[in-house]
């Protein structure tokens, strides 16, 4: 269940407003019981403004009612006919333009520390183009003397995890080519011998 936008100041409208118990505030809110009953003693958000759930449109007065009626039900919030946010998709990563500069070291790092990586890998990792990797692994690149190889994770251009994922990807796809490798080996070697 999905709490209000604003719990605190909710709870304190709901508790001002409302006959309901600290329990069912304390549900609906997402909230600890004895924080809702702090409320109603003064002790928490004594100067916070409440916010009327009902004006937000996340209650119905009805629902209220209802639950005022029977104290062990549980609030259900109002059902919204606004759209939803669409979640954002996996597009290119921004790179403030302060830490931009730093992309060439992390390639050099990646490149040496970690040779399995491919190019698509990389580009998606940091943010770059192909074409620069591909200048840093040549050292056709135009600042190529002042790079200097430094982990991207500590440059704040990814994250550890991220960067785990795709080395533990990388050597995953290296095991299934040279597996095939001998595979294929085995089996010429096999077909020669006939």
């Amino acid at each position: 269940m999905s709490t209000p936008l604003m719990p605190k100041a909710t709870a304190v409208w709901l508790v001002d407003n409302t006959a309901l118990t600290f329990d069912q505030i304390a549900d609906f809110c997402g909230l600890h019981q004895l924080e809702v009953q702090g409320i109603a003693d003064g002790e928490v958000a004594s100067s916070m403004q409440g916010l009327d759930p009902i004006a937000n449109g996340e209650l119905t007065q009805a629902e209220i009612e209802r639950c005022q009626n029977d104290s062990a039900a549980r609030l259900q919030p109002a059902k919204r006919d606004l759209p939803q946010p669409s979640e954002r998709t996996k597009g290119p990563k921004y790179t403030p333009i302060a830490k931009r500069q730093d992309k060439p070291d992390a390639i050099a790092w990646l490149v040496r520390n970690h040779p399995e990586l491919k190019d698509s890998q990389i580009t998606k990792l940091i943010g770059t183009t192909k074409n620069t990797i591909q200048q840093i692994r040549e050292r056709t690149h135009w600042n190529i003397q002042n790079i200097k190889p430094v982990d991207p994770v500590l440059l704040g251009l990814c994250k550890q995890g991220e960067l785990n994922e795709a080395i533990e990807r990388a050597k995953a796809q290296q095991a299934r080519e040279e597996s095939k490798k001998k595979a294929e080996s085995a089996d010429t070697g096999a077909a020669a011998e006939d």
